[in-house]
């Protein structure tokens, strides 16, 4: 069954995007014209709101700039249909792509559009982007095609669920994604070509590259605690194990050094599966949001 406008609203987050948010909303209107078009200005001190408005989206303001993550859920909250699709005021995401997305979000709970790497802004970005992709493939054990794509459909009833857990900043996505994963809803990932911003990008790359590197083991933790606390439990018990054995062929003596290394180990190690029992509590906090 082909998705109609009529199920979708379209929530686009904005800060200073006067220069590409009209053409963003008319072009998304000519491919859906029954869609509901809900563009949040996140505190712009220029015409963003009214240029979106005269395009023909319905505007919220939020009084002061609060960050990506705040308008998409002020955006979340505010929709009305059972398709929500997320996506950026800058220009980079292509309307065009759309009736794609819709179609795979038929059968899975969360369709996201892949960047081909080539379309990040330079090398750093490519690089940054690959490391977070294998970091949480390692933690959620699935194969995260681009972790902090902005461009995605999700169904209204779900992600409201998970609302509580996203941070108010530019890593969302990062967070809705793995916490789709790792409760077990399915994901979708549909290749996209990202177009060439419109204006400066509001990413630092060194600030905003650590904070991302964080929140994805914050995440991690959260919801995959045991995938982080083991190895880093194994390899503090290796390294007591090994100066153990050092100091038992060089001095015949168990060492203070080689007792604090275990010690440590099996903290971690209980440290990991306490954690790992917090986590199942969130997974049925989720569940009973439905």
């Amino acid at each position: 069954m082909e998705t109609r406008g009529a199920d979708v609203s379209i929530v686009i987050p904005a800060y200073y995007e006067e220069g590409a948010i009209a053409r963003t909303v008319s072009r998304i209107l000519q491919i859906l014209p029954e869609a509901e078009v809900i563009v949040v200005d996140d505190g712009s001190r220029d015409r963003t709101a009214e240029q979106a408005r005269r395009a023909g989206a319905y505007v919220w303001s939020h009084p002061y700039n609060i960050g990506n993550g705040a308008a998409i859920k002020t955006g979340i909250r505010m929709a009305s249909r059972d398709y929500v699709v997320l996506m950026d005021g800058d220009g980079q995401h292509d309307p065009a792509d759309l009736p794609r997305l819709l179609r795979a979000a038929e059968k899975y709970d969360m369709v996201v559009g892949a960047r081909d790497p080539k379309s990040h802004a330079n090398a750093f970005r490519r690089l940054a982007n690959a490391a977070y992709n294998m970091l949480a493939r390692y933690t959620t054990k699935f194969p995260i095609k681009d972790l902090t794509s902005g461009y995605r459909v999700v169904h209204r009833e779900t992600v409201l669920r998970y609302l509580y857990l996203l941070p108010n900043t530019f890593s969302y996505p990062t967070t809705l994604t793995m916490a789709y994963l790792r409760s077990g809803r399915s994901v979708c990932y549909v290749p996209i070509e990202a177009q060439k911003r419109h204006g400066k990008s509001k990413i630092k790359p060194l600030k905003d590259g650590v904070r991302f590197f964080l929140i994805i083991l914050k995440i991690a933790t959260l919801f995959s605690p045991l995938r982080i606390f083991l190895p880093v439990s194994g390899s503090f018990f290796l390294l007591g194990l090994a100066n153990y054995a050092y100091t038992y062929i060089t001095q015949h003596r168990f060492t203070n050094m080689s007792a604090l290394l275990l010690i440590t180990s099996v903290i971690l190690f209980m440290m990991g599966l306490v954690s790992e029992q917090i986590t199942q509590l969130r997974y049925d906090r989720v569940s009973d949001g439905g």
